[in-house]
């Protein structure tokens, strides 16, 4: 009776705790159906006198909501795959191949993480411009696709996967790209989802890069696009 009490008791607290967790939600939800003159009245009202929603036809229409939506899902999405392709296979070359300087070369490949992103900003900028990436696709997806924390995560998954398992398929006539593809990747699920998620949220997140590199309503992420949004209807 004492331990379905203690039980109830936390289950009870969590409860608590996620309802407190959830107002700031039910409050955005319920401010975003309310007229404008009902917004900052004192004392404020949880549920709104009138429904109004016409408040989110207005916003979808003011800005292209659509596209910044769909260009942040474009970025993101490709950014990760290659991150995951691109990072998986350099940790393999530095994992399992064997190459003169290969550890050396795996030390100056992390050693760029020390390197703060506003360092590299302008540089990457000047780049992205002479190749006439500017406010275009590649400018959002190519520069963040490659990433050494990604690559370092993969080389310490993949140390450690028994070697065996290589000599084994090699054996059976496997190549270095049916070794990666059908036996390394297979065991590196946990590192693969974690970076997957990690990665993408990053970039569906970005603010300062794409805003550095686009300029145009069509080609603004989720992030430009509101702040732009806030900028122009906040004090109306």
């Amino acid at each position: 009776m004492g331990l379905k009490l203690q039980k109830g008791l936390l289950h009870l607290v969590l409860m608590a705790i996620g309802f407190v967790m959830l107002m700031p939600f039910l409050w955005m939800l319920s401010t975003s159906l309310k007229f404008p003159n009902e917004i900052f009245t004192y004392p404020p009202t949880w549920i709104p006198s009138k429904i109004r929603w016409d408040n989110y036809f207005d916003a979808f229409t003011a800005v292209p909501f659509g596209r910044y939506y769909a260009n942040s899902l474009v970025v993101a999405l490709s950014v990760t795959f290659i991150v995951l392709i691109s990072s998986s296979l350099a940790a393999y070359a530095f994992s399992r191949l064997k190459f003169p300087g290969r550890e050396m070369l795996f030390v100056i490949y992390l050693a760029t993480l020390m390197i703060p992103f506003p360092v590299l900003l302008i540089p990457n900028f000047l780049i992205v411009r002479e190749f006439g990436w500017y406010d275009t696709y590649a400018a959002l997806i190519l520069p963040p696709a490659f990433s050494a924390i990604a690559t370092f995560l993969y080389r310490q998954a993949f140390r450690g996967i028994p070697k065996e398992l290589d000599e084994a398929a090699r054996i059976d006539g496997a190549s270095s790209w049916r070794i990666w593809w059908n036996v390394i990747m297979p065991n590196a699920v946990p590192v693969t989802a974690a970076l997957a998620i990690f990665t993408f949220l990053g970039n569906w997140n970005e603010f300062l890069w794409p805003l550095v590199v686009t300029h145009s309503q069509e080609m603004r992420t989720i992030p430009i696009g509101l702040n732009s949004f806030q900028g122009q209807y906040s004090v109306k």
